[in-house]
């Protein structure tokens, strides 16, 4: 038995309109549950029970046991002065206020149905190994309740990866050119290399991309330096050299410090190399030089695929490390690439300026990510598996935040889903 089924049981009105008794032996009515409260305080605010023959408004506090008032210290925490009903699972101990009055206390194991019971223990407390909980039930839910979570699960997705961003573009003074800039290098770099890339991109001045970006070779110079892969002294290579001169100048005229680490080629394709990825990126911003407003402005997917049609340096297009010749390509950024930075880069920026402009984009931002191809890992796997296919990126995006936000968090009566299939026959 956890404290999550006795939420749900409250919130979900399965007491509701029903003759209770208190451990007092007073007549309880619920009349309305209240609002669940998300941070810390009371679980619910502002719910209307009649105890007794009087009517009482304020907040609902849910333990397993009574006794948990005391081990959560609520007898001295003002914040639960205006707890009207402590609902529990077992009634172990009376309870008080701070102020010494008691507190009415019901205990609904008595009042929960053993079907009810026998749904959750099958959904949660089966500890054989599983993909999701609901795994033997998911393929036979209802699919416009099943589409219609989801949609609301990648708006969930996007709100969260709003935080970030708006802690970046806290730390930039708002720069919203600088916070793009910094997202993108994350992705370019991307699993093996994002986390350190992003680091650097964090470091740098945006301003300085800005003053470099003129020429492709010069602003080449300064990622190329500032993301630790001009650490070589006499390397028999003349464009590393070129590189290396340009960027020593740029060091002194803007002080810049030089990288601490170096990003890892290891275990890459050569595509995925940060020395292609890098000059991709700098002629990304030589090609368009206002490029967050550019990407604001679009809508049509085929046109991000024509902003990002871009390839690398000369160098190039015949290497993919410092001195060593490879076959001839243009190295342009792959439709998969794109698709990427569009869902992981673009999308989340252009949720966030819309918030921030105080703006709703959600159905046009839906209709975007909805043309995207779906993404292939193992949890899309595993939801195929389920007799679930998944269609587009929306909905990749959309199990992945299921996957990772509820189900391996055992959160099933947080999710629709679990919710839908512990209501069942109720």
């Amino acid at each position: 038995m956890k404290e999550d089924l006795l939420h749900f049981i409250w919130g979900q009105k399965k007491l509701h309109g029903r003759q209770l008794t208190s451990t007092a032996n007073e007549a309880i009515y619920i009349k309305a549950p209240g609002v669940p409260n998300q941070y810390a305080g009371p679980d619910f605010f502002n719910a209307r029970v009649e105890i007794g023959s009087q009517t009482w408004v304020g907040n609902v506090e849910i333990h397993l046991k009574s006794s948990d008032w005391y081990a959560h210290h609520h007898e001295i925490d003002p914040n639960y002065d205006n707890v009207i009903l402590h609902v529990v699972w077992e009634d172990d101990i009376s309870i008080f206020r701070k102020d010494g009055s008691p507190i009415c206390t019901l205990e609904v194991k008595n009042y929960v149905s053993t079907g009810l019971l026998g749904r959750y223990r099958n959904l949660l407390e089966n500890a054989r190994p599983k993909f999701i909980n609901c795994e033997k039930d998911f393929g036979g839910i209802d699919t416009f309740l099943v589409e219609n979570w989801l949609h609301r699960l990648y708006i969930e997705r996007l709100e969260q990866k709003s935080n970030f961003i708006f802690e970046l573009l806290q730390k930039s003074n708002s720069d919203w050119e600088g916070v793009l800039f910094t997202l993108l290098a994350k992705n370019f770099g991307t699993k093996v290399n994002g986390k350190y890339f992003l680091e650097q991109a964090q470091k740098l001045d945006f301003s300085i991309v800005r003053k470099a970006s003129g020429e492709w070779w010069q602003l080449e110079s300064l990622l190329f330096g500032h993301f630790g892969l001009l650490h070589m002294d006499d390397f028999p290579d003349q464009y590393y050299l070129h590189l290396k001169k340009e960027y020593q100048y740029l060091t002194r005229k803007f002080g810049l410090s030089s990288a601490l680490g170096k990003p890892d080629f290891y275990g890459l394709r050569p595509a995925n190399f940060p020395t292609i990825r890098i000059s991709q990126l700098a002629h990304l911003y030589v090609k368009q030089q206002h490029l967050f407003s550019h990407l604001m402005e679009l809508e049509d997917l085929q046109d991000f695929y024509k902003s990002f049609h871009i390839g690398v340096a000369t160098y190039w297009e015949n290497h993919y490390t410092f001195g060593k010749e490879s076959k001839k390509s243009q190295k342009r950024l792959s439709k998969s690439f794109i698709d990427l930075l569009v869902i992981n880069t673009v999308i989340p920026l252009k949720f966030c300026h819309a918030k921030h402009m105080g703006k709703d984009v959600n159905d046009e931002l839906i209709s975007l990510v909805s043309q995207i191809g779906k993404e292939k890992n193992t949890i899309v796997d595993g939801f195929t598996s389920l007799g679930s296919p998944t269609k587009n990126a929306l909905e990749s995006q959309a199990k992945i935040q299921l996957h990772t936000q509820y189900c391996s968090k055992n959160k099933c009566l947080q999710c629709a889903l679990g919710v839908h299939l512990l209501n069942r026959n109720t």
